[in-house]
């Protein structure tokens, strides 16, 4: 679950910043693939993940993480 809400988060601000799952992996460092795996929710991000992936889409990585407690909250 908590997978899944940082994975459509990771899809929105990506869909926001009008940018392909390759530039991202590009701007954070990280393979196309991966991008992919976390946005289905089928990979968990390390801390060091999401600071790359904030900076690569231009956001602070507490904003992430907050939308992904909105997220959390609106299915408990």
């Amino acid at each position: 679950m908590l997978s899944q809400a940082f994975g459509n988060v990771l899809r929105i601000y990506r869909t926001k910043a009008g940018i392909s799952q390759e530039k991202l992996a590009e701007f954070a460092d990280l393979d196309r693939t991966y991008i992919s795996l976390l946005e289905r929710g089928l990979r968990k991000p390390s801390l060091n993940i999401v600071f790359n992936l904030s900076k690569a889409l231009n956001v602070k990585p507490h904003q992430l993480i907050e939308e992904v407690e909105k997220l959390m909250s609106l299915h408990h």
